[in-house]
C-alpha cells in the first residue's frame, strides 16, 4: 500500500511541469498566495464534523448498554484518524481499543457500531455522487468516458467466479470456527450486538440528521478551501460538489489517508471538467490534502497524549 501511495504521488508530481521554477518552490508559492483565513475556518469546520461524528458514535453505543462520555468518544475517534494515516482502516480497530482502555467498552461491540457507521457513510457517499451527477451530468460523463475502464483488462476467466468461490470457502471456515471456538463465538455475538444497535436507537431521526450534517460539514470544508485559492475561487458550488464527490471516492481507497489516489483523481477532475491549468490543479490538491493531513495529525497526537494521561491516571491506586 505504501509502495502504491509513493508511486501515485510520484506520478502526480511528475505531471507538474513548470518552466524556470522548481516544483517544490511552485507549490510553496501557491501556499503563500492562498488565503489562510479560509483554511483556518476550514480547520474549525473539520473539528466540528469530527465532534459531531463522536456524538453519533455515542448514540450507536448507547443501545448496547455502553454509555460513554463525549470526550472519550472524541479522543478515540481522533486517534483512529491518526492511525489511518499509517495503516489504512487500522484506525477503525485502534479507536475501539482506545475506547476500551478509557471506558472498558468491549472492542467487538464498539467495532460492530463502527461497521454500521461505515455503511451509513457509504450510503451518504452514494447519494452525494448521485446528486453531483444530476448537477454536473455532462461534465462527469465526459470525465468517466476518458477513464476508459474497458481497456483495463480482458481476462477470459470471469472474476465473479473467483469472488463466489472465495466467499464460499470463507463461509465454510467461519462455520467451522464458530462450532469449535467458544471465544470466537463470543466475539461475533458482541459484534452482532454492536451492528444491530442502529435498530434500537431511541431517536432514529436525530441519527439521520447527524449523518447528513456530518457530510454537509465535509462539503463546507471543501468549499472554504476552494475559496482560499485565487485559481479555484470562481468555480462555484456545483463544481465544489463534483470535486468533493471525486475526492471522497479517492479518500475511500485503501491507502494511507487517501494519499496518492487523491493526488491523482482530483487534479484530473479539475483539469478535465473545469479547464484549470494542470500545474495549478496539482499544487491546489497537494496543499488541500496536506492541510487536512496536518489537522488530522495534530488532533490525533494531542488525543493520543490526553488518552495516555487519562489511562495512566486511572491506573494510579487511590489511598
Amino acid at each position: 500500500m505504501i509502495a502504491i501511495t509513493v508511486a501515485l504521488l510520484w506520478l502526480s508530481l511528475r505531471g507538474l511541469n513548470v518552466e524556470g521554477e522548481d516544483k517544490s518552490e511552485f507549490i510553496w508559492n501557491a501556499w503563500r498566495k492562498c488565503d489562510k483565513g479560509y483554511l483556518l475556518i476550514m480547520a474549525v469546520v473539520a473539528m466540528s464534523s469530527h465532534l459531531l461524528r463522536a456524538v453519533r458514535w455515542r448514540m450507536l453505543l448507547e443501545p448496547t448498554g455502553n454509555k460513554v462520555s463525549l470526550g472519550n468518544s472524541f479522543l478515540s475517534l481522533m486517534i483512529g484518524y491518526l492511525v489511518n494515516m499509517a495503516v489504512p482502516r487500522g484506525g477503525e480497530v485502534s479507536r475501539c481499543y482506545n475506547l476500551y482502555k478509557l471506558e472498558e467498552t468491549p472492542v467487538e461491540v464498539s467495532f460492530g457500531t463502527v461497521v454500521v457507521e461505515r455503511i451509513v457513510d457509504l450510503i451518504c457517499l452514494i447519494l452525494l455522487i448521485g446528486i453531483s451527477f444530476v448537477v454536473e451530468w455532462t461534465r462527469l460523463k465526459t470525465f468517466i468516458d476518458t477513464l476508459d475502464f474497458s481497456r483495463s483488462g480482458s481476462s477470459s476467466f470471469p472474476i465473479w467466479i473467483i469472488i463466489v468461490v472465495l466467499f464460499f470457502v470463507a463461509f465454510i471456515v467461519a462455520v467451522y470456527l464458530l462450532r469449535n471456538n467458544q471465544k470466537l463465538r463470543k466475539i461475533l455475538l458482541g459484534f452482532k450486538e454492536g451492528a444491530m444497535a442502529i435498530f434500537r436507537l431511541k431517536n432514529k431521526t436525530l441519527f439521520v440528521f447527524y449523518s447528513i450534517a456530518i457530510w454537509a460539514l465535509y462539503f463546507v470544508m471543501s468549499y472554504f478551501v476552494v475559496l482560499a485559492f485565487p485559481e479555484t475561487r470562481d468555480l462555484g458550488a456545483s463544481a465544489v460538489l463534483t470535486l468533493f464527490a471525486i475526492g471522497s471516492i479517492a479518500m475511500a481507497a485503501p491507502l494511507p489517508g487517501g494519499a496518492g489516489s487523491y493526488h491523482t483523481l482530483v487534479p484530473l477532475g479539475l483539469v478535465m471538467l473545469y479547464n484549470l491549468p494542470k500545474s495549478d490543479a496539482i499544487a491546489f490538491v497537494f496543499i488541500f490534502h496536506g492541510w487536512q493531513t496536518v489537522i488530522m495529525i495534530v488532533g490525533g497526537v494531542i488525543s493520543l497524549i490526553v488518552s495516555y494521561l487519562i489511562i495512566r491516571w486511572k491506573k494510579v491506586p487511590t489511598k
